[in-house]
């Protein structure tokens, strides 16, 4: 039952994150885009940057903020699903960004993290 209980709550907080991204003049390509390795909570575009965005929600940051959530090996599994992205709507040649979106459910309080992390994969 927890984990069903995690679930919605992280659709929670990714419907909470595209309605703030929509709201700051992001166009959302996709949602929840799965391959065999991984996922990408959401893809955006910022002007004509492409935006892929992990949202990481927490009922308060009494243990730690929610980006901190994603580490190295996160950040590595993202970068990996991204390329693929890339690859399969051939989005080449356009600059990239990875964001982190924290949601904080208590207070509905949302932090955007432009630029959390770099990617030193090749596209």
């Amino acid at each position: 039952m927890a984990k069903r209980d995690n679930k919605i709550k992280g659709k929670s907080g990714e419907r909470l994150a595209c309605s703030y991204l929509k709201k700051h003049g992001y166009e959302i390509f996709h949602k929840n885009f799965t391959t065999e390795i991984g996922e990408l909570d959401i893809v955006a575009s910022d002007g004509y940057t492409l935006v892929f965005v992990e949202v990481k929600m927490r009922l308060n940051d009494a243990f730690g903020t929610p980006a901190e959530a994603v580490d190295y090996h996160k950040q590595r599994k993202i970068s990996e699903v991204a390329a693929q992205y890339i690859k399969k709507f051939r989005f080449f040649n356009v600059p990239v960004r990875f964001d982190v979106v924290e949601v904080y459910a208590e207070d509905k309080r949302i932090n955007h993290i432009e630029n959390a992390f770099d990617s030193y994969l090749r596209y």
